[in-house]
């Protein structure tokens, strides 16, 4: 059934440090990752912000110190990761989670590209608090 869901890599150990606000997570491969819940948050594969096709993607503004309230597993493929911000949509399977370690510096720094283009921020404005940033990739 994995194979269905494009999983060539599996966890032999996921780690929230929630303090840190990073998710540790170790595959089968030997490889490891630490993926920080801001990246997690911007780069969430549901639809909110990957919309149905490339050129509805949504960038995140905003989510600097977003943090992650808990992990939810999803069969024996994916977790569902619940945001601070309320977020909770996206269903990171294990290649999707692979994939964003695997090529962290070049998503981060693409994403920063896209927030400086369009005038967004990392930081939420300080006039709204996390409820009103809910969904929000588009500056008020």
């Amino acid at each position: 059934m994995s194979e269905g869901f494009g999983n060539r890599h599996h966890p032999v150990e996921i780690r929230l440090k929630r303090a840190d606000r990073v998710l540790e997570i170790d595959f089968d491969d030997g490889t490891g990752f630490k993926l920080p819940a801001e990246l997690l948050r911007v780069e969430s594969p549901s639809a909110e912000v990957q919309g149905h096709n490339p050129s509805q993607r949504t960038i995140v503004a905003g989510r600097r110190n977003v943090g992650i309230l808990e992990l939810e597993p999803v069969g024996s493929y994916a977790i569902r990761i619940r945001f601070d911000d309320g977020h909770d949509t996206g269903l990171y399977t294990w290649d999707w989670l692979y994939r964003l370690g695997e090529n962290q510096q070049q998503i981060w720094q693409d994403y920063l590209a896209n927030l400086s283009a369009r005038g967004l921020s990392r930081d939420a404005p300080a006039a709204m608090g996390a409820h009103d940033l809910k969904g929000c990739g588009h500056k008020h």
